[in-house]
């Protein structure tokens, strides 16, 4: 069995290698393949057609829509939200005729807590998007990108700044924005380079009941 308990769903078409480690809870859909060494979280969601080879490391609630191919050396942290067709890479100077697996050229690339991905974006290898990062739709992620940044375009480069609820945040004279959503209030640095919660948010969506 791939994992020591069975308290996931698993669809019959997805191939799950021996070795692999699903979290209690998840969710894996149709035609995915998980290779052995990689290790799946609690409560994820994977979508239609998603590869995970051995070296992925996929935090909490982590939710992966259909057609995406995590490499060797992704690692997400929990609560992260990877739209379809989302591309990885893990080698920036692939070469057909030269082998680069086996001696240390794979890059980590790392997404922290609540990190949202577009679709059909693409994240180069060897960058970090800090907590709560947001990377529209169709851009190309070829540096690190700071907390709470919104980015997009081809290169992606810095287009504002959003809630931990996904809410785009305008700032007033004093650096202070409050997000639409849950009220948390967030503060730009003087540089205006960094933005991070004010004390009393937490700077993660609070779990409601309806």
């Amino acid at each position: 069995m791939p994992h020591s308990t069975t308290d996931y769903y698993a669809h019959p078409t997805a191939i799950l290698d021996e070795g692999c480690q699903i979290g209690s809870g998840s969710r894996i859909w149709h035609f995915c393949h998980i290779c052995a060494g990689a290790d799946i979280g609690e409560q994820c969601n994977l979508g239609q057609n998603i590869f995970v080879a051995d070296g992925v490391t996929l935090g909490r609630n982590v939710k992966v829509q259909n057609n995406v191919s995590l490499y060797g050396g992704v690692i997400c942290e929990d609560d992260v939200f990877l739209g379809p067709s989302v591309v990885f890479t893990n080698v920036k100077n692939p070469r057909s005729a030269v082998p680069r697996k086996g001696n240390g050229q794979y890059l980590t690339t790392y997404l922290e807590q609540g990190v949202t991905v577009g679709a059909n974006a693409t994240i180069v290898c060897g960058v970090r998007l800090g907590r709560y990062a947001f990377v529209g739709a169709g851009s190309v992620v070829t540096h690190d990108v700071p907390a709470y940044a919104l980015v997009y375009g081809t290169p992606a480069q810095p287009q504002g700044w959003m809630s931990a609820y996904g809410h785009r945040l305008k700032f007033d004279s004093n650096r202070r924005a409050t997000c639409p959503e849950s009220g948390e209030t967030y503060c730009l640095s003087p540089d205006g380079q960094t933005v991070q919660p004010m004390p009393a948010a937490t700077g993660k969506p609070s779990k409601t009941s309806n």
